[in-house]
């Protein structure tokens, strides 16, 4: 017997969050093998193959009419540019982190998102939170400030980390649009810019890209596959789970 809708939507989210987290979790091994690629020409890469990607999904999959009609509609546009902006924002911060050697202060940032998360869900949108939801927050929140305080300064990696995830679920939450078109706009809008740097970075003999060996070239070249696979799956978890929930579930990637 098939499972309600409301039922059927949840068990979705929660399996498409569940998906999202575990490859976030487990994806600094792949970055970490592009730790000679600048930080800003990495993003670049992402973005340019993140639509390539979506751009062939929307072939296989179509919705390409969802992208031209949301071009009609400027508060959907500048809702998703700065969806766009807080995950590039995010990116930038994790990557940097990671290749610079700071995986703790960065593995703080996603112990702290998740509260961030709960009390934007709680207090911004309005969700319950039961009282074993309260107390499992509580005890993270307690084990999150013992890993703060052993950091020995401000974590301004983590902060950075925390603002910038924290506003994009916001975003991504109340966005109309589905998985697919939603990400593709997003890195539709910030691609040119992305290209251009490329671009720019090719014509003064500084891209990795022609200079790299196979293995980095063959990593940068599927690093929109590994940016777009878990960033769909989140989208889809958040058109179907609440904030809060999200939240809570997202202690899976510091946890990884």
């Amino acid at each position: 017997m098939p499972l309600p809708a409301s039922s059927s939507g949840h068990a979705r989210g929660l399996f498409a969050a569940l998906g999202a987290y575990l490859c976030w979790g487990l994806f600094p091994l792949f970055w970490k093998h592009l730790a000679s690629v600048d930080a800003l020409e990495l993003i670049a890469h992402r973005h340019v193959w993140s639509l390539v990607t979506a751009a062939a999904l929307l072939v296989w999959l179509g919705g390409w009419r969802k992208i031209s009609a949301a071009f009609r509609q400027p508060a959907l546009i500048g809702r998703t540019l700065a969806a766009g902006v807080a995950i590039t924002g995010n990116w930038l911060v994790f990557v940097w982190g990671v290749n610079a050697g700071h995986v703790i202060e960065c593995s703080l940032g996603y112990f702290l998102s998740p509260l961030a998360n709960v009390l934007l869900g709680r207090f911004v949108l309005g969700e319950p939170l039961s009282a074993r939801q309260a107390w499992a927050l509580a005890l993270a929140a307690a084990g999150v400030a013992v890993f703060a305080l052993k950091v020995g300064h401000v974590p301004w990696i983590a902060l950075g980390i925390v603002a910038t995830w924290a506003g994009y679920s916001l975003l991504k939450k109340k966005m109309p649009l589905d998985a697919l078109p939603g990400f593709a706009l997003e890195t539709l809008l910030l691609s040119p810019l992305a290209l251009a740097f490329l671009l720019w970075l090719a014509a003064h003999g500084r891209g990795a890209l022609g200079h790299a060996d196979t293995t980095v070239t063959l990593l940068i070249l599927s690093s929109g596959v590994v940016t777009a696979l878990p960033l769909l799956m989140f989208a889809e978890a958040a058109r179907h789970l609440r904030l809060t929930t999200l939240g809570l579930l997202q202690y899976l990637v510091p946890t990884c």
